[in-house]
Parts: C-alpha cells; structure tokens; sequence
C-alpha cells in the first residue's frame, strides 16, 4: 500500500500548468483543493490495482471535472459534468493530442458522477471516477492508509467540504435543475429545494404520444 504521496507522479507539462492556470483563474479554493485530491485518489488506486493509465490525462481530468459548476462554464441547458467535459475538449483542441486521447478526457469528466457505467469504462474513466467517489463519499475509504490520507488531506485540505461541496453543486445547476433528471445530482436539488417537481421516468413512459 502506498504511504506517501511523493510516490505519485504529478505531471508538471506546459499542458498541465496551463490547465492549473484556469483553474486558479476561473475556480475557487474548494474546486482547486477537490481536483488535486481527486487526482492523487485516482492515480494511488491505479497503481494500487495495478493498472495502467495515463497520469497527464487524468490530472487533466481531474482539473477540469467540475469547472462546469463556474458562471464561465456553466451553460443555461447542459449538464455540469458536459459542461467540464466541453470546457476540456475545447482547451485540448490547441495541444497536439489525439482524438482518442481528447474524447477519453471528455468521457472521463462526463461520466464521473455516472454510477455503475462510469467504473467499466477505460481505465482513466474508472480512476477519475473512484478519484471522485473517494473525496466525495469516501468509496473504497480503506484502501488508502490512514497515513496517505492525512498526507493528501494536509496538502490540500477538506476544511468544511461535506457541506461546502453540497452547496457549490446546487449553485452549480439550480438555474437548470432539468439537467439533474435520472441522475444523483436530482439528489441534491431535492436537499435544498425540497418543493422541486422531478421529472418521473414512469410518468414519461405513461404519458407520452404513443397509444399503448
């Protein structure tokens, strides 16, 4: 098991610092912490579960996964993760990467809140994924020592992240809280507007044009 986090290659590129720039310049203090821990997460069960990746794509993963929950990202009709996932394509366009490398960004930041899709997918979806999931819920909370943690978390500290997270998300999406239907943000809505009308998949099946 991995003790310290300077076992943990971070990538130090012209690509990555211009990333780290963006998010100095258009996040806050909450998203930059959350984005780093998130990586370190990632990248520690990758080589904890012996699987390859690509350490540059999932820093930038991790850098750009919930910019969609800035007034510069956001849009008025996406949801925040398309959002991030745009943002990233769109900053990659002027590196020299291939195709298959930018869409493996965009379904990373994309799929990160997608349970039960996101974990089969390549292993740089995966690990940003279970990045996320630890720093967010504390998944797989044991597989990382107890050292590791409190050598990621004095780095880059939680501070109040339960309830500030929570409250950056609905800030993030409650001027289009339609993009939340069929997915665990809808949760979040519900938590601080609790007299929000969802969508009901049940009620779309049973009322539309179809006669039977």
């Amino acid at each position: 098991m991995i003790k310290d986090i300077n076992e943990i290659t971070v990538p130090d590129s012209k690509m990555i610092q211009d990333a780290q720039d963006i998010v100095h310049e258009y996040g806050n203090e909450l998203i930059w912490n959350h984005s780093n821990r998130v990586y370190l997460f990632g990248a520690i069960k990758g080589l904890q579960d012996d699987v390859s990746f690509d350490y540059e794509l999932l820093y930038t993963s991790a850098l750009f996964h919930d910019l969609g929950l800035t007034p510069t990202y956001s849009s008025p009709d996406k949801r925040f993760e398309v959002d991030g996932a745009n943002a990233a394509r769109e900053f990659l366009s002027t590196y020299n990467l291939s195709s298959e490398n930018v869409q493996l960004v965009w379904d990373s930041i994309a799929l990160h809140t997608t349970i039960g899709v996101a974990e089969y997918k390549e292993n740089n979806v995966s690990l940003l994924y279970h990045g996320v999931g630890m720093d967010v819920m504390g998944d797989n909370f044991d597989q990382y020592s107890e050292e590791i943690r409190k050598n990621i978390v004095t780095k880059f500290p939680r501070k109040n992240f339960k309830h500030d997270i929570l409250e950056a998300f609905y800030e993030g999406f409650k001027h289009k809280p339609e993009t939340t239907f069929g997915n665990i943000k809808a949760d979040v809505i519900s938590h601080f507007d609790p007299q929000y009308q969802h969508k009901n998949f049940c009620s779309c099946v049973l009322h539309s044009k179809w006669e039977s």
